[in-house]
């Protein structure tokens, strides 16, 4: 029912099994002559890779699972957790999702699907195609289906759009109530793409809805969905805890940078209120040059270095928690002296 002012979601039927080349426009033109000026149309990125050809061939009698496997190394720049053969990880696109956002479902059995290489540039071309060849003017957001943390179930959000505000900026305004909105980010692009996979659903073999009747901004300078990435100065979770050890791997290349004294303090003051009481000095070079001496005041033997050995670790992890880049360089026994080595910390070279 569509009721007066309010949105509707419309699914876009009779649409074909794509292929690499296909004119994706052409088809939803031809399956949805009524698109109009100010729709949403919302493609599932499976269908954008497919008729880019953004697949992986899985040879005949080739372990489809190990090439996923290898498929997922190859679009990822990080690793956030990881559980058994399940990894979540951040691709090169900056999205944090599991396998890559690889999918082996609604497709033949000799290929993989992969995102798509730029969905805000496919977004773009699509919108550019549609107007070319049916004369309106819509936004178009590109779609794919992420798991959401410290939530079962999965929800479609968007990975690719154009000619919409990816995100709706509240923060200034002021609520009815008095109270200014301060961090009130709205993921319209996100909302657009979840609606849409009501009408398109999982199995039912519809990759493409359209969004009518909801009012959106058209961007001046079209990022895409850019906006939505997460920065790394803002997760507060760029780990999962399985792979916090692994992720804090020394960096042969560190820039210094200001603020390195307190940090160690910090850190070394959180691991040891996690450890048994133990005595640890610290005495700093000259501020900003990126190098902690860690001194015993007790002598080096077996259980001390033990002991040492916790408490560095567990300050490291927090280092890296606090976004810190480390090296660790012993400095063995040296004539009785009481360094026992040096913690270089900074921004890692790139």
């Amino acid at each position: 029912m569509n009721v007066p002012g309010g949105v509707s979601v419309h699914p876009v039927a009779g649409l074909p099994e794509f292929a690499p080349g296909d004119d994706l426009a052409a088809a939803i033109v031809s399956a949805a002559p009524w698109l109009a000026d100010g729709d949403v149309v919302v493609v599932t990125s499976k269908v954008v890779s497919k008729v880019e050809g953004n697949l992986v061939r899985v040879e005949p009698g080739a372990d489809r699972e190990a090439a996923r496997q290898r498929a997922v190394d190859d679009e990822t720049v990080r690793v956030v957790a990881r559980r058994g053969p399940l990894r979540i990880v951040q691709t090169r696109h900056g999205w944090v999702v599991a396998a890559a956002g690889i999918d082996a479902s609604n497709v033949a059995a000799d290929a993989l699907v992969l995102l798509p290489e730029d969905s805000d540039a496919s977004a773009r071309r699509l919108r550019g195609r549609l107007r070319e060849l049916a004369g309106v003017d819509v936004a178009v957001v590109v779609s794919d289906t992420f798991g959401r943390t410290w939530r079962e179930g999965l929800t479609d959000v968007a990975i690719g759009s154009a000619g919409i505000e990816a995100l709706d900026d509240h923060r200034g305004a002021v609520d009815a109530h008095g109270n200014r909105l301060e961090t009130t980010r709205v993921a319209v692009v996100d909302e657009i793409a979840s609606a849409a996979d009501l009408v398109k659903g999982k199995l039912a073999g519809v990759p493409v809805a359209v969004v009518r009747g909801l009012p959106h901004q058209r961007p001046a300078e079209d990022d895409g969905t850019r906006p939505l990435v997460r920065l790394p100065a803002d997760d507060l979770f760029p780990y999962g805890s399985r792979d916090v050890v692994p992720s804090r791997a020394p960096e042969p290349d560190i820039v210094p940078r200001p603020g390195e004294l307190d940090a160690a303090a910090e850190a070394f003051r959180v691991a040891a209120a996690a450890l048994p009481e133990f005595p640890v000095v610290l005495r700093y070079g000259g501020e900003g040059d990126g190098v902690v001496d860690v001194h015993l005041s007790d002598a080096l033997t077996l259980a001390t270095a033990v002991n040492l050995g916790a408490v560095l670790g567990a300050a490291v992890v927090q280092l890296h928690a606090m976004g810190w880049a480390t090296r660790w360089e012993p400095a063995g026994t040296l004539g009785g002296t009481s360094l026992v080595g040096r913690l270089w910390l900074g921004s890692a070279a790139r």
